[in-house]
């Protein structure tokens, strides 16, 4: 397993999608589920950084573990900022017109519908949210 600790800010999804993306290279991840994480990262990090410490800036971790057999990638984001699991905010209703849409809210949907599994929990003042993606 790896990890990264990065100032919280929007700036650095980059650099955690970077990060990433060297172990994913060095599996031979397929591009199709490259591209999924690299959506999942930017959506989550940058939750993070946007709600996490507002109006302050903190620190996030973010872990990557390749399981074998079968084989996947496991991101684990931790942060110590205001207790939130986005797990328990209802899907958006994606049938609706745009313009009858209440805003926000899709990207964690289409994390959800992007990855194998997500988990939430907050355990000794963390935030602490896993993804993982067969591949």
């Amino acid at each position: 397993m790896k990890e990264i600790t990065l100032s919280a800010t929007i700036e650095n999804v980059e650099k955690v999608t970077d990060f990433v993306n060297v172990e994913l290279e060095r599996i031979n991840c397929p591009a199709k589920a490259k591209a999924e994480i690299d959506i999942a990262i930017d959506e989550l990090f940058s939750n993070i950084a946007n709600y996490a410490y507002n109006p302050e800036v903190g620190d996030t971790t973010v872990k990557v573990e390749i399981q074998d057999k079968p084989q996947a990638v496991v991101l684990t984001f931790m942060d110590k900022g205001v207790p939130y699991n986005p797990l328990l905010k209802e899907d958006p209703n994606t049938k609706l017109p745009i313009k009858d849409r209440i805003v926000g809210g899709l990207g964690i949907f289409m994390v959800k519908k992007s990855m194998d599994s997500i988990e939430y929990e907050y355990k000794e003042g963390h935030n602490i949210l896993k993804i993982k993606k067969n591949i």
